[in-house]
């Protein structure tokens, strides 16, 4: 099998390996990824009851940002991760938003995970961006599309 080259893609289809549609895959079987070269453009979110109150457990380097606002590609990420988790189905959403104070195009995938296989404890992030080229124009940061898995 060729490798796949595109970090969400990547991580969506080893998510579904593991899941085998039968159970959500567990934090201690996705940590080798927040390890790995991909964590670099990984994230986890703890789920946390009431919803509102879930937070960034690990970010990558690539997706670090001093503040979270809901313009930036981590802010983003985060609040949509109830949705995930409520819906009990992965996610990949692409758009704008900044990253470091630089305007970006991104695509994302969110996805359940579980310590017990059933009840929904985190979701792990991986977004891959570039930074808008000098003669495109600026994007409203936000979600252009929404796709559920």
């Amino acid at each position: 099998m060729q490798e796949e080259r595109r970090l969400v893609w990547r991580i969506l289809r080893q998510w579904q390996e593991i899941s085998a549609g039968e159970r959500f895959p567990r934090r201690d079987e996705i940590d080798p990824w927040l390890r790995g070269e991909d964590g670099k453009n990984c994230l986890l979110i703890a789920v946390e009851s009431p919803i509102e109150l879930s937070n960034f457990v690990a970010v990558g380097v690539n997706l670090a940002v001093a503040l979270c606002r809901t313009d930036t590609l981590a802010g983003v990420l985060l609040s949509r991760a109830p949705r995930v988790a409520s819906a009990r189905r992965g996610l990949i959403i692409e758009g704008g938003a900044a990253l470091r104070g630089v305007s970006i195009l991104y695509r994302a995938l969110l996805l359940p995970i579980s310590g017990d296989g059933t009840a929904i404890d985190n979701v792990l992030g991986a977004a891959n961006y570039r930074s808008l080229s000098d003669g495109e124009a600026p994007i409203r940061p936000g979600i252009v599309r929404m796709q559920w898995i």
